[in-house]
């Protein structure tokens, strides 16, 4: 086997550990320790050096242990696998997506740098982005999958700070409603208001479509994010985040978060491990049943619109983008009840496989109001505008029997009295 580059679904189960360090263990112990021992203190003082970044790291050198704060063998173990389904460099796991997005943000932008970031992004990403950076003379600025390339870069040679545009920060597919943004568009915008002096970093978050479905740095990204909590995690056990990049700007987030102090446990990313080895198997699963449960609700007459990725129109600028980055058509399908918030609760309070609960990607389907919960804080005209209304629901397909789940769709729909204006 030798000569013969595996797949990362086979690499899952031992990459990155080695048994003989840990008594022959298959399965790689939680190192549950706050401190470690160093052999002499020329030791420790060169693991410090390459914690805090003052100096690279040589050929052949290894990071050495030192406090499970900056590093710990199950977090250095998880991070070389989850490296592999992206093939980037270099990854750092967090105790929440929130933790791996705002450190992100706080790392790469200065008072008086330019943000411009896609909507309709997650309501916790929103409000970090619009209600805590703009605290700090840090300028933002919002474009969505309906702007052309040309009107985004009006916009912000509008803004008055082109020359300080630093980052491009992208969700796509957008939460919740599946709209895609064209990557390497925004690699070229990144190059086109980029200096001599200073790259523009584009971030992905990549948590709706995971490690299989759209890998971002092939197609021009500087950095992908996860909410690991989601397909990565895939149990509704842990909350976590990742990044992923290359070595330098990786370098720089991980000491950030040294100092921030919000690098996940080892208990859960003992658990993360774990679920990596079913990653592949679990997401196959829901993309399958997902399609099936977007085919019943297209034919639905209680379903006004439907958004999912294998029902883009054909020949749009969203198929175009969709045929060009994405591998998949992921489990996230969202749909619009003919009526309003009063049919949309109905819905969710009829059905009974599927639980009523915020969070994606696990293995159990769920189903959400976005406008009412994920997306509540957001402007009310940028719901109407985002297509976040009240009539908007939110199903993450997990891996139960596609005719069961949408026997439940069909019974939870069926009782539902709709308006005669909307029949």
């Amino acid at each position: 086997m030798k000569n013969r580059k595996l797949k990362p679904e086979s690499l899952m189960m031992s990459y990155g550990y080695k048994p003989e360090l840990s008594e022959g263990a298959i399965k790689c112990p939680i190192f549950q320790t706050s401190t470690f021992v160093f052999k002499n203190a020329e030791e420790g003082k060169s693991f410090f050096e390459l914690a805090y970044g003052l100096r690279e790291k040589e050929a052949e050198e290894e990071v050495g242990l030192i406090y499970s704060r900056i590093n710990n063998p199950d977090l250095e173990i998880l991070e070389n696998r989850l490296t592999l389904w992206d093939e980037a460099e270099e990854c750092a796991v967090f105790e929440s997506g929130m933790a791996a997005i705002s450190t992100v943000l706080m790392e790469f932008l200065s008072p008086g740098d330019l943000l411009l970031y896609s909507n309709p992004t997650y309501g916790g990403t929103a409000h970090f982005i619009q209600h805590v950076l703009t605290r700090y003379g840090i300028h933002v600025l919002g474009f969505d999958a309906n702007d052309s390339r040309e009107a985004i870069e009006d916009r912000i040679i509008d803004s008055g700070h082109a020359n300080n545009l630093t980052l491009i920060y992208v969700e796509t597919p957008a939460n919740p409603t599946n709209a895609l943004i064209d990557i390497q568009m925004c690699r070229e915008l990144g190059e086109q208001f980029g200096t001599v002096n200073k790259d523009v970093i584009v971030a992905v978050d990549n948590t709706y479509m995971g490690p299989l479905w759209q890998h971002p740095l092939k197609h021009g990204a500087d950095l992908v994010i996860y909410s690991a909590t989601k397909y990565i995690g895939g149990h509704s056990d842990v909350i976590a985040g990742a990044v992923l990049g290359n070595f330098d700007l990786m370098g720089k987030v991980k000491v950030m978060r040294t100092f921030l102090g919000n690098q996940t446990s080892p208990n859960t990313g003992w658990l993360l491990m774990r679920s990596l080895e079913t990653l592949k198997l679990r997401m196959d699963k829901q993309e399958e049943n997902a399609t099936k449960v977007a085919a019943f609700l297209s034919e639905h007459p209680l379903v006004e619109k439907l958004y999912h990725l294998g029902h883009i129109e054909k020949e749009t600028r969203q198929a175009e983008i969709f045929e060009k980055q994405c591998e998949g058509t992921g489990a996230m399908v969202s749909f619009n009840i003919r009526g309003g918030e009063k049919e949309a609760f109905q819905f969710l309070n009829n059905l009974g496989l599927i639980k009523l609960a915020v969070s994606l990607g696990g293995t159990e389907s769920l189903a959400e109001h976005p406008a009412s919960m994920t997306h509540v804080g957001i402007d009310p005209a940028e719901k109407v505008k985002y297509e976040i209304t009240d009539r908007l629901i939110r199903l993450s397909i997990g891996v139960e029997n596609a005719d069961d789940l949408i026997a439940d769709i069909e019974q939870a729909l069926h009782p539902i009295l709709v308006p005669v204006s909307f029949v």
